[in-house]
């Protein structure tokens, strides 16, 4: 499976795109494109690499990413998935436009739910998904077991983890869920955040300063 990032919107978000080498398939993992130069460098990556969008997969649902869902939604018309706990974020997105003074095309609601232990398929690759939460409420990870790395969203980030301070934000339960969920992946996997630069899970269980009960 090939792996491809950007870095869109105001907010500095990555937006990642995956794809199966064999049938061309791919997925979008949270579509930040947020202006109209961001959309075009999004479409020419995929006309160029001769890809065919099957949908966009929501780690959660912030606004930052988000912003690209309706555009991307409406030009491929693929399907959106999330995990159902997460709708609260987009109903609560048009609000957090206007209190950041930023542009805003309303996130569709998800057409499939989204859950823990789901397996997805790209083409001939499988991820698994994770409950994650204490970010957002609904948020997941996805996890590719063959190739060794994960797309972490806003969970955890080389040093630091997600703010929890915002509405369905839970700081103990996120501690606990990346614990369960993402230290329990082998030391050698590699984590892709949903901002800022990607690590590994034996990096951040030596060096996160969230984490220094576990040294």
């Amino acid at each position: 499976m090939q792996i491809q990032r950007f870095t869109f919107n105001p907010l500095q978000e990555n937006t990642y795109v995956l794809w199966c080498e064999d049938s061309r398939e791919c997925v979008v993992v949270d579509a930040g494109m947020y202006d109209r130069r961001e959309q075009e460098e999004m479409r020419e990556f995929l006309t160029n690499y001769n890809l065919k969008p099957i949908a966009i997969w929501g780690t959660h649902a912030h606004i930052d990413h988000i912003f690209g869902n309706q555009w991307f939604l409406d030009t491929y018309k693929v399907p959106y998935h999330l995990h159902p706990a997460d709708l609260p974020m987009i109903e609560r997105s048009k609000a957090m436009a206007a209190v950041w003074n930023l542009n805003y095309h309303e996130s569709p609601l998800p057409d499939h739910e989204l859950k823990h232990g789901q397996t997805l398929q790209i083409g001939k690759q499988e991820l698994e998904v994770r409950f994650v939460p204490g970010h957002a409420p609904g948020h997941v990870v996805f996890c590719n077991h063959h190739e060794k790395w994960a797309l972490v969203g806003d969970t955890l980030f080389a040093g630091s983890i997600g703010r929890t301070d915002l509405p369905g934000g839970n700081h103990d339960q996120l501690l606990a869920y990346i614990e369960q969920e993402l230290f329990s992946l082998p030391d050698d996997f590699h984590l892709h955040p949903g901002h800022g630069p990607a690590t590994s899970v034996g990096q951040e269980k030596a060096r996160n300063p969230f984490f220094e009960h576990l040294r």
